[in-house]
């Protein structure tokens, strides 16, 4: 488990936005290590954890596309039920609210990866350490 830097962009919501992003990235080897999105009428936020978040700030910024870097939690681990129920409950027992999350893990895999955003994201590690009930 550790920090990371997440970036949220807002994109326009139509066709090739998404595209050109993910080529931009691309072509400078920037790897998206976690992505996800969310739509609204007229545009999309898209929320990645990418190997290089500076360099990829600079990218979008020289685009005009606006982002918002913010530190969220990254824990890799086993991927089992009840991994994520475990988690919920030892931020919940240290009054931690999960603000979202998100995580994607193939069914055959031993392990994932989890994003969890929270207010004081130092707080929730030190509480998921202390409780030693990650995934």
């Amino acid at each position: 488990m550790h920090l990371a830097t997440q970036l949220s962009i807002f994109l326009e919501n139509r066709p090739g936005t998404l595209a050109e992003i993910c080529r931009t990235l691309a072509k400078a080897k920037i790897n998206i290590i976690a992505m996800t999105t969310s739509d609204a009428i007229d545009h999309a936020v898209d929320r990645l954890v990418v190997s290089e978040p500076k360099r990829a700030v600079r990218l979008f910024e020289e685009r005009g596309v606006l982002v918002i870097e913010t530190q969220v939690l990254l824990i890799e681990g086993p991927n089992h039920p009840g991994g994520l129920a475990r988690l919920a409950e030892t931020l919940a027992e240290a009054k931690i609210n999960i603000e979202y999350l998100y995580f994607a893990t193939p069914p055959s895999s031993r392990n994932g990866m989890i994003i969890v955003k929270c207010r004081d994201v130092r707080k929730a590690m030190k509480a998921l350490n202390k409780g030693k009930r990650v995934a």
